[in-house]
């Protein structure tokens, strides 16, 4: 049987260049880490430390065993998952344990290396969305959630929108008044966001079903960590000023996202202008800032 590549790939240039190898790369090697890790459980048996204990060095054994075995299929479960878009059963507590567990060790790996954090979390959002959309369900418009930075309101606006949106003059000086103008057409919610616990607490208050989270690439991949189980799709800001300042969102593209979720679409087109792209020196530099 021939594998085939998943139909919901997204095109790399939409992620900064990203490619979902940096994060299939780090994951095995986390596994090879884990599983180095878990050789002592096999070394035991033939050591002094458990002469003698016959039923302790079965254990040890069994152990050890078990949990290499659980490793390597749990790598191996997602990699199919990742590239033939296919989900086997478990999938989904498979994409739990690497959120949970690989995520955080594939970037300790990453420093280590010296391969850009940046990179491996545009990797990581890649890998991500294209596992959200192999899952897709389409949703009611009252079930969607945008939720956005309070960067992409003007800095020097008068107006505070964190608490309410609905203040916005639309002047267009900014790109709040056009996504209010997308929330307004769709029906959809949409919430703006200071932090990782605010972002958190307007979850838990308006209970989606599924988000789209407009954001840099560390707040993504922590929202997509604090929300898991719930499918939160990521789309890169643009900062055109550094980050954390009068950052931009890709509304056609943005636009796109939204009629795939509530069902109005089948895939995602194709667009000459790619929907996450940004200077490769503005990506870097995000790092150091919040969106």
């Amino acid at each position: 049987m021939k594998l085939r590549k998943s139909p919901f790939s997204l095109p790399p240039e939409q992620y900064g260049g990203a490619r979902k190898r940096i994060f299939i790369g780090l994951m095995l090697a986390s596994c090879f880490v884990l599983c180095l890790g878990l050789t002592v459980f096999l070394i035991l048996p033939w050591s002094d430390a458990l002469k003698g204990v016959v039923w302790l060095e079965r254990l040890s054994l069994g152990v050890g065993l078990v949990c290499i075995a659980a490793f390597v299929w749990l790598c191996l479960v997602l990699v199919f998952h990742i590239y033939t878009g296919k989900a086997l059963p478990g999938a989904r507590s498979v994409r739990h344990v690497t959120i949970r567990l690989f995520f955080p060790l594939m970037e300790l790996l990453a420093k280590f290396v010296g391969i850009d954090r940046n990179k491996v979390r545009r990797s990581f959002i890649k890998v991500n969305n294209e596992l959200v959309l192999s899952r897709r369900k389409p949703v009611l418009p009252h079930e969607l959630l945008l939720l956005l930075p309070h960067c992409v309101q003007r800095s020097s606006c008068p107006h505070r929108l964190v608490h309410n949106a609905d203040h916005c003059q639309r002047c267009g000086l900014c790109p709040v008044g056009a996504l209010l103008d997308l929330r307004d057409k769709y029906g959809i919610k949409l919430a703006i966001a200071t932090g990782g616990t605010i972002a958190r607490r307007i979850v838990v208050q308006s209970r989606p079903l599924c988000i789209i989270a407009v954001a840099c690439e560390r707040d993504l991949t922590s929202g997509i960590q604090d929300s898991y189980p719930l499918p939160v799709f990521g789309v890169l800001n643009t900062r055109p000023n550094g980050p954390c300042l009068d950052t931009q969102v890709p509304l056609d593209a943005l636009e796109d996202v939204i009629r795939l979720f509530l069902g109005m679409t089948d895939s995602l087109p194709t667009r000459p202008a790619v929907l996450n792209r940004m200077p490769e020196s503005t990506a870097q530099a995000s790092g150091e800032g919040r969106a």
